[in-house]
């Protein structure tokens, strides 16, 4: 079985752009704004645990969810395609 390289590239730029944000405001509603930058800000250019840093993590995420699924699915592709023996496939 073969994966869907765009749709898989997509689905994991959307989990991992909106679990980015969703986590931000959970930590904005139980621990306040603080506006500091975090180790994911120092990766993610413009990220804080701030509204607008929630944004800036949302289309972080969805960039960098979209780049690493794109890559995982066309590396299991690669693999699951490859015949696992040359006299196998000649029959």
């Amino acid at each position: 079985m073969r994966l869907n390289v765009k749709a898989l590239a997509f689905t994991s730029g959307l989990v991992w752009g909106i679990g980015l944000f969703l986590l931000t405001w959970w930590i904005i509603a139980f621990d306040g704004a603080t506006g500091e930058t975090t180790l994911i800000g120092h990766v993610y250019r413009g990220y804080q645990i701030s509204p607008i840093g929630s944004l800036f993590g949302l289309v972080w995420g969805f960039v960098d969810g979209f780049i690493c699924g794109a890559i995982f699915a066309w590396v299991y592709n690669y693999f699951v395609g490859r015949p696992k023996d040359v006299k196998e496939t000649q029959e």
